[in-house]
């Protein structure tokens, strides 16, 4: 009996100390994810890449963030909000909450955020967004209006307000994008653009920087400041820059590696038999850009001629071969919205619009090149193209890739390519996340496209109440783009594609856009 009890306290015991070391486990779990790239930034008016944007939401959060399930708003910095009865001035009340060194966070750190995201000399590629939407921004982005002139104030210390350019049904989800950031302007005015730099960056989100090892490493860890700080699950994540698949791979199944985006195409049959292989459709596509300014690109015969020699269905069946929906639309389909035909697959009809445009049978074509980012997936899509347009039309494609800032900075801003990968996963679930960038002038309008027709449609349609008339005229300008200027080639829509063990970790979900906010993911309880 002596044992017995003795057992049983000896099992009491080490259940008390397994309780007590669980609990100073949780409070130290660290996360690693490969995030495919070398952060080109982390100042959030001048980022403009899916890498970026997953350190944004660790260290930063705006009036709203993304919900992790449906990735519509939810609170943020705002606690809430209401609309005017025409639906065009949005009132945000502001949570009382406080920057990473206790300085606090008013209404007025929102309008200075915006107005330095708007100033032309920032030079914010996303400002686009915020003129799309916000009454006189687009003046006061131009240089053709000074900042007061902006449509956003502070009420009181915790009211924000802004006055839309129309009744738009997508405002308040937009704006859980980093191109309405909230920025730490006290810092910045006082360090100017060294304020990212490690031991200088402060910020607001469920957490700060420790560590930014170039080309090796960046480590966030948990912000005690934050407002949410009690809901924050993990210690620290650690941001992996690996651009190649393969490695990824590798490293995720040693398990040196917690969360992987993105997979190896050579290897995804066996990716796909995993139980931790996560796929679901994504509202993203993947295509090609022309830079329209670019001889033989002028000519909208070439452009469509390349556009029409591909099949994209053999693509996603014999190529990436997971899931993906072959496409000649640049819009997926959506709810009320139903994706254009585009030009579609017709080899005969490609040789002759190049035959008209002075190359029959490829002959006398100049020499082009295919610009993409380096990884093994766009490699094989680009070496793919490549053999389909040198056996369809006879034409002969050289292959360019470049690591990952020095491609961005090639296609948004010296624009030096001739035609370029890219892909757009949406910021919010509306048509116009697809069409606005190609707006004349927008900060990523990367291939210079420009029709005044399909402007005035975009435009017209941000005036628009929800509804079939204001999908019918998004579609309208999406016809015009794509079928009959062929600004891009669409490829096909995305699936997203991940590895991360959800027996093991919580709050991480499969969502529209692909948008995983730090704050909700941790160990599985």
């Amino acid at each position: 009996m002596k044992r017995v009890l003795v057992a049983l306290l000896m099992v009491a015991l080490a259940a008390t100390m397994f309780v007590s070391c669980a609990k100073e486990t949780a409070k130290s779990v660290e996360f690693i994810m490969n995030n495919g790239a070398e952060p080109q930034t982390l100042d959030p008016s001048k980022i403009s890449g899916v890498p970026e944007h997953k350190i944004y939401m660790a260290l930063f959060e705006g009036l709203v963030i993304n919900d992790p399930q449906t990735s519509l708003a939810k609170p943020g910095i705002a606690e809430s909000w209401t609309f005017s009865p025409d639906n065009t001035t949005i009132t945000f009340k502001l949570r009382k909450s406080t920057w990473s060194d206790g300085t606090p966070i008013t209404a007025q750190t929102v309008v200075d955020s915006w107005h330095r995201n708007l100033n032309p000399e920032t030079g914010a590629e996303y400002a686009y967004m915020v003129n799309m939407v916000v009454k006189g921004a687009e003046d006061y982005n131009s240089g053709t209006a000074p900042k007061e002139t902006v449509g956003i104030k502070a009420i009181d210390d915790y009211t924000f307000q802004v006055e839309l350019i129309g009744p738009l049904p997508y405002a308040v989800d937009m704006m859980a994008h980093y191109a309405f950031a909230i920025l730490p302007m006290h810092v910045i005015n006082k360090l100017g653009d060294e304020w990212v730099k490690p031991g200088n960056i402060v910020g607001n989100g469920p957490f700060t920087l420790k560590e930014w090892k170039p080309q090796e490493s960046l480590t966030v860890v948990a912000n005690p400041k934050y407002w949410d700080a009690k809901s924050v699950k993990l210690s620290a994540i650690t941001f992996l820059p690996i651009d190649d698949n393969l490695t990824a791979y590798n490293k995720y199944k040693a398990g040196e590696i917690d969360w992987s985006h993105g997979v190896p195409l050579a290897l995804i049959d066996e990716v796909k038999l995993r139980p931790d292989y996560q796929v679901a459709p994504q509202v993203g596509t993947y295509y090609y850009i022309f830079n329209v300014t670019r001889k033989p690109f002028t000519d909208v015969r070439v452009r469509k001629a390349l556009g029409m020699a591909l099949n994209m269905s053999e693509l996603v069946d014999k190529v990436t071969k997971g899931g993906q929906l072959a496409t000649n639309a640049m819009v997926p389909a959506m709810a009320g919205y139903t994706p254009i035909k585009g030009n579609g697959y017709n080899v005969e009809e490609a040789k002759k619009l190049l035959a008209e445009a002075g190359f029959p049978g490829g002959v006398g074509f100049p020499k082009v090149t295919l610009l993409y980012n380096t990884s093994e997936g766009h490699k094989r899509i680009a070496e793919w193209a490549q053999e389909n347009w040198k056996k369809n039309l006879g034409i002969e494609v050289a292959l360019l890739n470049q690591e990952w800032a020095t491609f961005l900075d090639t296609r948004q801003v010296s624009h030096n390519f001739d035609f370029t990968r890219a892909g757009w996963v949406g910021d919010y679930l509306d048509p116009n996340t697809f069409l606005d960038m190609f707006l004349t002038g927008s900060g990523l309008n990367d291939g210079l496209y420009s029709n005044p027709k399909y402007d005035e449609l975009i435009k017209k349609a941000a005036t628009m109440p929800a509804g079939s008339a204001r999908m019918d005229t998004l579609r309208q300008a999406e016809e015009i783009m794509i079928t009959q200027d062929q600004a891009v080639i669409p490829i096909y829509h995305y699936v997203e594609q991940d590895l991360i063990d959800l027996t093991k970790w919580e709050g991480w979900y499969a969502n529209p856009l692909g948008s995983h906010h730090w704050k909700f993911i941790g160990p599985k309880k």
